[in-house]
């Protein structure tokens, strides 16, 4: 949960929540700001640099620009960032180990910025990455802009997940079942649940003005994963790469507006160190 003195977590609403005009222009605003502090780890991201440097950078990025890292203090989280390296699925822990060359590292922020959440992540390669961590991270990216591109009025959320999970199991990649994209916009985590595999039995129909986030998570291995004794960080249980990208996005009357764009054009890979 937020600090009491900075934001607390509203409930969960029990139907997607429909959102106005005022709502997307809040929440362009703090997926502007997310998407900027994505941009700015570009030039951070190389070998011998620590996440637990990254996540300093993410939160005095945040503060400077009146806006409060959502993660920080959230159900006892004590960063600003999530930092995920190589098996690592997501929730990785910032600390001050540095990068190696090879590497490949999600970063995921979320900005609460005047009440609206903005949330988003990106992998890295850190220097010479191994072109199998390459593929990998092209494959989930195209997996996310596929999902996304199903989205309009009338649509399913199984819509979503089916290509998702279509495109990414073609390319001989598995799609985490334990994490999900969640509804969002002045509640970190809301209504809709936004699966990336396809289960016919939870089905949402999108209507305009809903908000969420789609955020692919898949293994260069098998699908499952298992969480550390720090209660946070997810592991593949085979060991093998995972990689992950995360947009805001909202449903429009002829489609969908993304709000975590990079004003800079980095949102796929190559770039980083």
């Amino acid at each position: 949960m937020m600090n009491d003195d900075i934001n607390l977590e509203r409930r969960r609403s029990p139907e997607p929540p429909i959102y106005g005009p005022e709502a997307f222009e809040g929440m362009r605003r703090a997926g502007r700001l997310a998407a900027e502090a994505l941009d700015l780890m570009v030039e951070h991201t190389k070998p011998g640099v620590s996440t637990a440097f990254l996540d300093k950078l993410a939160y005095e990025f945040g503060r400077d620009n009146g806006a409060y890292p959502a993660q920080l203090n959230y159900r006892g989280y004590r960063n600003s960032i999530c930092a995920s390296i190589n098996h690592v699925v997501c929730h990785g822990i910032p600390n001050d180990k540095p990068l190696r060359d090879g590497d490949i590292l999600n970063i995921d922020v979320t900005y609460i910025l005047d009440g609206w959440y903005g949330d988003t992540s990106r992998m890295y390669y850190i220097g010479d990455v191994p072109r199998k961590a390459q593929r990998l991270c092209e494959i989930t990216y195209e997996s996310l802009m596929r999902g996304i591109a199903a989205v309009k009025p009338g649509a399913t959320t199984v819509d979503i997940a089916r290509a998702i999970q279509t495109y990414a199991e073609a390319e001989r990649c598995s799609v985490v079942r334990d994490f999900c994209g969640h509804g969002l916009g002045r509640v970190f985590h809301d209504a809709p649940t936004i699966l990336h595999y396809v289960e016919p039995s939870y089905s949402v129909t999108l209507q305009p003005g809903m908000m969420f986030t789609i955020e692919p998570m898949l293994n260069l291995g098998r699908p499952h994963v298992k969480v550390l004794s720090d209660g946070w960080t997810a592991v593949t249980r085979d060991r093998s790469l995972s990689a992950q990208f995360e947009h805001s996005l909202a449903v429009t009357e002829t489609g969908y507006e993304i709000f975590t764009l990079s004003p800079k054009g980095l949102d796929k890979p190559p770039y980083g160190g």
